[in-house]
């Protein structure tokens, strides 16, 4: 982490998880053990219809509430789908795009998250923006190339203006749920690319102070390594997320001395 120049983000992704009145508990729960004084931006993406119980939970901290998704059209015959307004309008300031579960299960490519990413910084959102190879991808050696194409396509035509309210999040495929964690080293190299990757599209002032999360089962137990990196800004939170104890000591673990 660098807090010089650049926001430390420790974000929740509940997934499908939680019911709303589980939601409500469990905000009153994380509320009554957050840490004092000065710490990082936390936000907690949660599923849609908890959406609403997590704001009114939250409203009087700190916490921002965002979504695990969003449509990239306004409106229209999309059953099912959210639109961005209707995100902002339930009191959402986060959304995740392009998980690899919604890459893998939902069809999801790079064009689409780059329409997302567009959408939701048009209604004011912060795009978290996910990438991340396969295991196959990383033993042959392209793990840098691939990242860098979903970078690249997933940035297409966001202006210069706007790049720093998107946050990048790492996640590689093959540590996601599996209890398997990039090293250190190898989460922080990959971090350092991405970083040179918006340094070649935008500038180094925008490379410099752009946010990039570490998000392969970072946890209570390896948090403090990971965030002592000086290019992973924070993390996307899993199953960490669920237990308001072993989220507040990654949050803890974030408002570390930094680099």
């Amino acid at each position: 982490m660098n807090r010089k120049y650049r926001k430390t983000v420790i974000a929740g992704n509940w997934k499908m998880n939680k019911t709303p009145s589980q939601t409500k508990e469990f905000m009153t729960a994380l509320k009554a053990i957050m840490p004092k004084g000065r710490w990082c931006d936390v936000a907690l993406c949660v599923p849609a219809i908890c959406i609403p119980a997590a704001v009114r939970a939250m409203r009087e901290t700190r916490v921002g509430i965002g979504a695990e998704n969003c449509h990239f059209e306004a409106k229209g015959a999309f059953t099912g789908e959210l639109a961005t307004d209707m995100l902002v309008d339930a009191g959402c300031k986060y959304v995740i795009i392009g998980h690899s579960e919604r890459r893998e299960m939902f069809g999801e490519t790079d064009a689409t998250v780059n329409a997302k990413v567009l959408a939701a910084l048009e209604a004011g959102l912060t795009p978290i923006m996910c990438c991340g190879e396969t295991l196959e991808q990383r033993q042959n050696g392209v793990t840098e190339e691939h990242i860098a194409m979903q970078i690249k396509l997933g940035l297409k035509d966001v202006p210069e203006d706007k790049i720093r309210k998107v946050i990048i999040a790492y996640e590689p495929i093959w540590a996601i749920g599996t209890g398997l964690t990039a090293t250190p080293e190898q989460a922080q190299e990959v971090c350092e690319n991405i970083r040179a990757v918006v340094r070649k599209l935008y500038s180094s002032k925008n490379a410099r102070v752009i946010s990039i999360l570490y998000g392969g089962s970072m946890n209570e137990k390896n948090a403090y390594e990971l965030l002592a990196q000086p290019d992973i800004d924070g993390g996307l939170i899993g199953g960490a997320s669920l237990v308001p104890e072993k989220f507040v000591q990654i949050i803890e673990a974030a408002n570390q001395p930094t680099v």
